[in-house]
């Protein structure tokens, strides 16, 4: 966001020539609100009979006094090259809790005076923040500058994390999906599975701090989305680990019960087994030439 101060005549306007004027401009840098304050770099430019010929250096002692929501006001020495200084500027309302929907409001003032007289100034405001969206409305007040600015989150940061958002919901209802099928069709304790539910777990918290602009844990985006697909991603990992384990210990349950060493396992009794030969009590045996007789 950039502001543009103008201490000037009233035929200062674009396309004339000034007879006394000064310019001021200034751009936002990226800082985030969690402070309730933002930098912003200031470009003062005096223009027509206030400044040098290339305007980068006033003819007088140069002083901007600034609003009550700008920390600090700016002094020039005549004949001085004039820097780029930064101010900072208090944030009115809102929450950073409210990320990705937070918004803020200020007033952005400047009066400009030339050894001691008042000028008139002019404000010009770029943004340059991709994070950031500013609408301003002039304010009038006579000679000074004054813009009252409403700053909200970008259209493109916006859309980023709602996008973030519908992809944890999307991720926690996959892994609930493969929960209730490994659960309901007792496959028991399936690695690889168990393995893709655990890297889910620990990679949307990588990804919850791809969130632009930083934002504290317990926002709106938490709240929203991450603390809920974590929980339930955290509860189906363990679903599944205690599914797994009881169907495993039922398999090995099963094998104890197999063939063991009671009357009819060993030695086959059947009329095809090696004992259909052995005569049993009071039977004939085997029916050879000793039967014909």
């Amino acid at each position: 966001m950039g502001f543009v101060p103008l201490p000037t005549s009233a035929a200062d306007l674009p396309g004339r020539a000034a007879a006394v004027g000064a310019q001021r401009s200034s751009s936002t840098l990226p800082v985030g609100p969690y402070g309730r304050t933002r930098s912003r770099p200031v470009w003062v430019i005096p223009r027509g009979a206030l400044g040098e010929a290339d305007g980068s250096a006033p003819v007088g002692e140069l002083s901007l006094q600034t609003s009550g929501a700008t920390l600090g006001d700016l002094d020039f020495r005549a004949h001085e090259r004039i820097p780029t200084k930064d101010v900072q500027v208090a944030l009115m309302g809102g929450s950073v809790s409210d990320y990705p929907f937070d918004t803020y409001e200020t007033d952005i003032g400047f009066r400009a005076q030339l050894d001691g007289k008042e000028v008139p100034v002019r404000l010009l405001l770029s943004n340059n923040d991709t994070l950031f969206a500013v609408s301003a409305q002039r304010a009038p007040s006579g000679q000074a500058a004054v813009m009252a600015l409403e700053v909200s989150r970008s259209g493109s940061l916006l859309v980023f994390a709602v996008f973030m958002m519908v992809v944890m919901w999307a991720l926690a209802a996959s892994v609930l999906i493969g929960t209730w099928y490994l659960t309901t069709r007792g496959e028991g304790v399936v690695w690889p599975a168990l393995g893709w539910m655990a890297a889910t777990l620990f990679a949307l918290s990588a990804f919850r701090n791809t969130a632009p602009g930083s934002p504290p844990i317990g926002c709106v985006l938490d709240w929203f989305a991450f603390l809920w697909a974590e929980t339930v991603i955290a509860l189906c990992v363990i679903a599944v680990v205690l599914a797994g384990v009881r169907t495993a210990l039922r398999a090995d349950d099963g094998e104890d019960d197999g063939p063991g060493d009671g009357p009819g396992d060993g030695e086959d009794d059947g009329p095809d087994g090696e004992g259909a030969g052995v005569p049993g009590p009071g039977g004939t045996g085997d029916l050879g030439r000793a039967s014909t007789q």
